[in-house]
């Protein structure tokens, strides 16, 4: 009894602190519409920065408090409201979401930039020269304590803000309709900036009371935010009552599966999963209301065509050649990813860009698809490629079936859970046997992945598998733009558009949504497959969710609906960032915040870069001259670097400049030729001088017409 009351009291202590960071998460989705996923990266941040104010330069604990609480969380609130958060406030839910994961994203690279993750910061807890006192025959240390009276303090003073005071009622209401709001007179940007500010404040009390219990780690400290998450879905995002009580229930089942969960190698990461499981159960069991501020902002999805894509597949394995002939051994191993995590970011398209469904765990599909290449194409079988993608489907399509309960960012937290449940359990656990049939995952370490057997050649070497991912990406894309052609594919874009729309047209919701989740999953799962072939080894923190918060942002912001993206995320994903470390090693960090960065600026290109990109060059395929002189050029260069007379990285350059400068001469040539054929412009002249200044034309009488009606 006593170890049962022990356990309570460490998981009430526990509770506590996601409960006020839930809380903060609640206040800002209640006031402002949008769900943070940075809300515990902020925590994160600022635990790192009590540590350095107090271990790291001894200032007073009280004096640090202040400063990181009342100075620096409030005014990092107002810089997320008023720089990242309010120039996209006018788009929709999914654009605020991405922007969210790209902080998150962000401030993880910015600590483990600033603060050494190999260093370990052991941070003590509070009052601990106090001796514990006593409940009964449990010991309670001031430090758990005071984190349950804070917690109290937290839920009686939000209770209090938002349903007592005219503050609190303008935040609630602002979210609903703003226009409204400024109609009686109050502020909803204010209201917007004192929402942010109590937010990130609740976030840095609870990363501080919770950075002396567990290790001072980035990405641990910000993933514990799906507690938190967990503990807001309890309340639906909108009572902190219940958030409270969620808070309670998952605090005690951690505490309670530390104390009485078997020993056994296959069960510890079942507690570190505990939190995502009980996420996921609540998503699926809890009903849930109409999202606030649901987008109906949809961008059109372009048709490719035949001939297009065929060329585009064509030049994706033309650029998978020359970097193969081009490249060293050790390089090739570093930039083949681009063909490959471009495979996993192509399954972003028929997924979100065609169906709308969001998804957080591709790179963990990618990860299924790895392993199962590894153990059963281990002699470079090539019908067990077939079975990594045919398991990886079959992971994403139980994926949809919660799905047909979620959309938006519940679907994401549910994705998201999906890949911690991955990352922490699945993919750590050992070999074990499923009807005398042994399964070995990652098996707590790493797995050696071999290439293919291909016409009885084995593709073992890095020029081989960089072109072998290249038409595997070729191939991949013709497929993704043969669906939007089809029938099924525009089936897709009605249910993104409408589900009662795709309803109407017969659709099934159930075979979309699963069949849409098992083709972008089984893509993944290719391209997880080839990534582990050209790293030759692979662990499970390559494939965990804050590893693929990069690929789906430089996904989005190349725009999830052209097919085009696979190739243009992978090459910005892994060629600048690779080539500027290259360049000056010391660029490390800054160049890993470059994703995120990218992620943030998505309010200035809403639709991605991908189709603007491509209309910048078009104009060199529409000049004859130009393109010759680019294939011309291209092509010399090549034999002058497959004689070793110039350097690969001599010809990568020059090629580059080469094409920039003809792709601006040939917009040149195209801008003077248009203007030459284009009509000179006719001075404008006021309607009622038409027929006296200028003649009389037989257009100007409807013209004149449809002017009067319309006035």
């Amino acid at each position: 009894m006593e170890q049962f009351l022990t356990f309570g009291i460490v998981g009430l202590s526990t509770a506590a602190i996601y409960a006020v960071i839930g809380s903060g998460l609640v206040l800002t989705y209640t006031t402002t519409g949008v769900f943070n996923f940075a809300h515990g990266a902020a925590g994160m941040l600022s635990a790192f920065t009590y540590w350095q104010f107090t271990v790291g330069w001894g200032w007073p604990v009280p004096v640090a408090l202040a400063v990181v609480l009342l100075v620096l969380a409030p005014a990092f609130g107002l810089f997320v409201e008023r720089v990242i958060l309010r120039p996209v406030q006018a788009l929709g839910e999914a654009e605020r979401l991405v922007m969210t994961v790209a902080l998150l994203s962000g401030l993880i690279g910015v600590a483990r930039w600033i603060w050494d993750p190999n260093v370990p910061r052991p941070l003590p807890v509070f009052f601990a020269d106090r001796a514990p006192f006593h409940i009964g025959p449990v010991a309670v240390t001031w430090h758990q304590a005071l984190t349950m009276a804070v917690a109290v303090a937290v839920a009686v003073g939000l209770r209090i803000l938002l349903y007592r005071t005219r503050a609190g009622a303008e935040m609630r209401a602002t979210v609903d309709d703003r226009a409204l709001v400024g109609l009686t007179g109050a502020d909803p940007v204010r209201a917007n900036k004192v929402a942010w500010i109590l937010g990130t404040q609740l976030a840095a009390i609870g990363g501080i009371l919770i950075a002396p219990t567990v290790q001072l780690d980035a990405a641990q400290l910000s993933l514990l935010i799906v507690s938190a998450y967990t503990a807001a879905v309890f309340g639906r995002l909108r009572s902190v009552p219940l958030t409270f009580i969620g808070a309670v229930v998952i605090g005690c089942t951690e505490s309670f599966l530390t104390g009485y969960l078997p020993q056994n190698d296959y069960l510890p990461g079942l507690r570190l999963a505990a939190p995502a499981l009980l996420l996921f159960l609540a998503l699926l069991a809890f009903p849930h209301r109409r999202l606030r501020g649901r987008d109906r902002r949809l961008a059109p999805v372009p048709i490719p065509t035949v001939r297009g894509t065929l060329v585009f597949a064509a030049a994706t394995i033309a650029f998978g050649v020359v970097l193969a002939s081009v490249l060293g051994e050790a390089d090739l191993i570093t930039y083949g990813a681009i063909f490959s995590l471009g495979v996993v970011a192509l399954s972003y398209v028929p997924l979100a860009g065609y169906a709308g469904q969001i998804s957080l765990c591709q790179l963990s599909m990618a990860g299924i698809g790895a392993v199962v290449w590894a153990h059963v194409g281990a002699h470079g079988q090539l019908w067990a490629l077939g079975a990594a993608i045919g398991v990886s489907a079959v992971a994403g399509a139980l994926i949809a079936l919660p799905a047909l309960r979620l959309s938006g960012v519940y679907l994401a937290l549910g994705t998201a859970a999906f890949a911690v449940v991955l990352d922490r359990w699945i993919f750590s656990l050992p070999a074990f046997h499923v009807f005398g049939v042994k399964v070995a995952l990652f098996d707590q370490g790493s797995v050696e992945v071999a290439g293919p057997r291909l016409f009885g050649l084995h593709l073992d070497s890095g020029t081989d598998l960089m072109v072998f991912a290249a038409v595997c990406l070729a191939l991949a894309s013709l497929g993704v733009a043969a669906l939007r052609r089809g029938r099924f594919g525009r089936r897709l874009i009605a249910l993104r558009d409408s589900e009662a729309a795709y309803a109407t047209l017969g659709g099934n919701l159930l075979t979309a949504k699963v069949l849409v989740f098992a083709l972008a999953s089984g893509i993944a799962g290719l391209g997880g497959a080839l990534y582990g072939m050209q790293q030759r080894s692979v662990t499970a923190e390559q494939f965990s969710l804050i590893s693929g918060l990069p690929v789906f942002l430089v996904a989005v912001i190349g725009g999830l609906g052209a097919v085009g993206n696979g190739l243009f995320t992978g090459t910005a994903l892994v060629g600048p960032t690779n080539a500027l470390v290259t360049v000056a090693s010391s660029l490390q960090n800054p160049v890993a915040l470059l994703p995120a960065l990218a992620g943030m600026g998505l309010g200035h290109n809403p639709d991605g870069i991908a189709s603007r990109f491509r209309r910048q060059w078009e104009p060199i395929a529409r000049d004859r001259i130009a393109l010759t002189a680019l294939i011309g050029w291209l092509a010399t260069a090549w034999l002058l670097r497959l004689g070793d007379l110039i350097s690969g990285w001599t010809f990568l350059g020059g090629a580059l400049a080469v094409a920039v400068a003809l792709r601006l001469w040939a917009a040149a040539r195209e801008a003077t030729a248009h203007s030459r054929t284009r009509p000179s412009a006719e001075p404008e002249i006021p309607v009622e001088w038409w027929g006296v200044r200028r003649a009389w034309r037989p257009e100007d009488g409807e013209v004149l017409a449809r002017g009067v009606t319309a006035s």
